[in-house]
This record gives structure tokens, sequence and C-alpha cells, in this order.
């Protein structure tokens, strides 16, 4: 089990970008997949992209194109960027591994 911190969120006009990191407490090497989730207000958590750990990445379609994921194994970092961020893209993210971790997220709000 690790511990997971987010950082990266915060306030950003439609079109911009921002780079979510998540880092943990401890090796994320041996642990085979990690995954962003977001919610936004009044609606369920949503995975919206996950990492394997050969860097093989998969996303919901709503982010497609625009987000991207990655993970540094040696630095125990997960990463989202996120360009041309759109207003229904305001949620608290958070970082998630297959070994039922979760960090306690960081808001991002996309408004002009």
């Amino acid at each position: 089990q690790v511990q997971l911190v987010e950082s990266g969120g915060g306030l950003v006009q439609p079109g911009g970008s921002l780079r979510l990191s998540c880092a943990a407490s401890g090796s994320i090497a041996r642990i085979p997949v990690m995954r962003w989730y977001r919610q936004a207000p009044g609606k369920e958590r949503e995975w919206i992209a996950q990492v394997l750990r050969d860097g093989t990445t998969y996303y919901k379609d709503s982010v497609k194109g625009r987000f991207a994921a990655s993970r540094d194994n040696a630095k125990h970092m997960l990463y989202l960027q996120m360009n041309s961020l759109k207003p229904e893209d305001t949620a608290v993210y958070y970082c998630y591994t297959n070994k039922g971790d979760w960090g306690q997220g960081t808001r991002v709000t996309v408004s002009s």
C-alpha cells in the first residue's frame, strides 16, 4: 500500500493547460495499473485515464487527444498533462492504484 498525494490543480481559463502530479510514498514500479479519476460537482467519480507499468495509456473518449497520462516509476510519480481545457473538465482529480490506494484529490476549475 502507498500513500498518494496529488498536486497541480488550480484555476485556468478555457483553452489553457495544467499538469497534475501524483506523488507516491513508495515504489510504484511493481504496480501494474495507475489511474486518474475525476469527480465533477454533483456527479459520480469517473475514470479518465490509466497508465500501465510499461507506459501504455488508455483514455476516456472525452479527454482523448487533450490529456496525456504518464508515470515515472523511478521517481514514484504519476502525471496528467491536460491541454485545451474546457469548463466541463472542472472537477476534483484523483490518482489511484489498482491496489486500491487513492489520493486526496486536487481541484481543477476551468472558467473565464
